[in-house]
């Protein structure tokens, strides 16, 4: 991984940040966004993403590390990152949770 001093520039760190996140944000539909990361990562990036996505509603019902790993096989030490991120981190995760739920809720009337 690239290393970027703390004092760069803000707009040397943040604008491609803020370009790659409104290229997800543009498209429109899973299937979009599926192709585009499969494109953008590693097979290794995407199962590790896909990992840490998979535990966030366990841990959101309160599903103790050990079962969530026994269901998943992810590891505890990647279930406890990904708890630790959702007391503490930007709050992605719980703002991708709740427009995935409002989704699935309007389908479905």
């Amino acid at each position: 991984m690239k290393r970027r001093s703390a004092h760069e520039d803000p707009g040397s760190t943040a604008g491609p940040l803020h370009a790659l996140s409104s290229a997800l944000a543009a498209l429109g539909r899973a299937d979009e966004v599926r192709a585009f990361l499969e494109d953008l990562c590693t097979p290794a990036e995407l199962e590790a993403m896909s990992d840490r996505w998979r535990v966030v509603p366990l841990l959101l019902k309160g599903v103790p590390y050990r079962e969530i790993h026994d269901l998943t096989q992810v590891s505890v030490t990647t279930i406890g990152r990904v708890a630790r991120t959702l007391e503490r981190g930007a709050g992605g995760y719980a703002a991708a949770m709740q427009r995935q739920q409002a989704g699935a809720a309007s389908a479905s009337h």
